[in-house]
C-alpha cells in the first residue's frame, strides 16, 4: 500500500511528530486543524481553509468526505458553526461526531478532524 504524508510547515508537526494529513488505502485522513482567528465562527472558517488545502493536495475534497470529529472546549460554541459546515458540506454531508473536551492550547475554540475518500 502507498503512503502519503502532507505537511503544512506548521511548527506543531514538527514539534509533535505527526503531518497534516495521511492518504493510505483509499482514504484521506486529516489530523485535528484549528484555526487563527478571535471567535469560533472564524477559527471554524481558518480550520476549514487549511483542511481544504491539504484534501486538495491530497486529489479529494470536502465533498468525498465520509467522517467529521469535531472538539470544543463548549459545546454551547457548537451551535453558531453550522451555517458555517452547511455551507462547506452542501449536498454530501459526512457522517459526525461532536465532544466537548480540552483543547491543547485554551485560545483554541474549536478543533476539526477529517476523513475523505482519496
Amino acid at each position: 500500500m502507498t503512503i502519503k504524508r502532507i505537511h503544512t510547515g506548521s511548527p506543531f508537526e514538527a514539534k509533535i511528530g505527526y503531518c497534516r494529513a495521511v492518504v493510505a488505502g483509499g482514504f484521506v485522513h486529516v489530523a485535528g486543524t484549528v484555526g487563527q482567528g478571535d471567535t469560533v465562527q472564524e477559527q471554524c472558517r481558518a480550520a476549514l481553509d487549511v483542511i481544504g488545502k491539504a484534501l486538495a493536495e491530497a486529489g479529494s475534497s470536502f465533498d468525498k468526505a465520509v467522517r467529521v470529529n469535531y472538539y470544543l472546549p463548549d459545546a454551547a460554541e457548537f451551535e453558531p458553526c453550522w451555517p458555517i459546515l452547511t455551507e462547506v458540506f452542501g449536498a454530501n454531508p459526512p457522517a459526525a461526531t461532536m465532544v466537548e473536551c480540552n483543547l491543547i492550547d485554551p485560545k483554541y475554540r474549536i478543533e476539526i478532524e477529517l476523513t475523505c475518500l482519496a
